[in-house]
């Protein structure tokens, strides 16, 4: 069994290019499918934080619209209801990462608020990096990444291919001309090797020990491949 660590948001809003606040948090798919997949699979997951806070739901994440129907919805709310872990996260300043076998960031637009510039978060994804064990991120969850960059804009994960949410689907989903800056162009200024597939189409990169997922359709898909490489 292994044990597995997800590193979640603690942000309930994304400040906006105007100053404004737009309510936000964690993506629901995000985290109810590959919390349930690694279960079911037999491993253990828990939950840190920046500051060990309760992490914030986007509700739109549980808008039928959003989960191919009111059955889709339903079917992840009762994943999340019963997901022990994001009731009592653990606080990420704390985290040794040698303790996990893997390391899993769920999006949602709240790490651009707070991951991308939390240095607690750099400290663990660059440990990971190092230890060659598997380190997943899904979606808007590479915003994280930033964090690890220095005073000259290097990076370890610099040169690496990987994927997060797009320009393209942050500009159909209405944000893109609100934002202070794209995830997309970030990630490309970092230097890493940027895949772009087709908008809200599953895709997964693999580049040595970190694995990538685009959007939220990307979560489970993701988890599975990381559980693969679990055995």
């Amino acid at each position: 069994m292994a044990k597995i660590l997800f590193v979640m948001t603690g942000a309930d809003h994304w400040t906006l290019a105007d100053g404004t606040r737009h309510p936000t948090g964690f993506w629901a798919e995000e985290a109810a499918v590959p919390y349930q997949d690694f279960t079911r699979a037999g491993h253990d997951v828990v939950v840190a934080t920046p500051g060990g806070v309760v992490p914030t739901l986007d509700r739109a994440s549980l808008a039928p619209e959003a989960n191919g129907g009111q059955e889709g919805a339903d079917r992840i709310a009762a994943v999340l209801e019963e997901m022990t872990p994001l009731k009592q996260p653990f606080v990420l300043s704390e985290i040794d990462p040698a303790e996990y076998d893997v390391v899993f960031y769920p999006g949602g637009h709240g790490p651009m608020e707070d991951l991308a510039v939390d240095k607690d978060s750099a400290r663990l994804l660059t440990g990971v990096l190092a230890s060659g064990k598997p380190l997943g991120i899904v979606c808007h969850a590479p915003a994280a990444l930033l964090a690890t960059e220095d005073a000259e804009g290097d990076s370890p994960f610099s040169g690496y291919s990987l994927t997060g949410f797009t320009n393209a689907e942050e500009y159909r989903a209405g944000l893109a001309d609100k934002a202070k800056w794209l995830l997309q162009d970030r990630l490309v200024a970092m230097g890493a090797e940027f895949q772009e597939g087709e908008p809200w189409a599953p895709k997964v990169v693999v580049d040595r020990n970190l694995y990538t997922g685009q959007n939220p359709a990307s979560a489970g898909p993701l988890a599975e491949r990381i559980l693969r490489s679990l055995g």
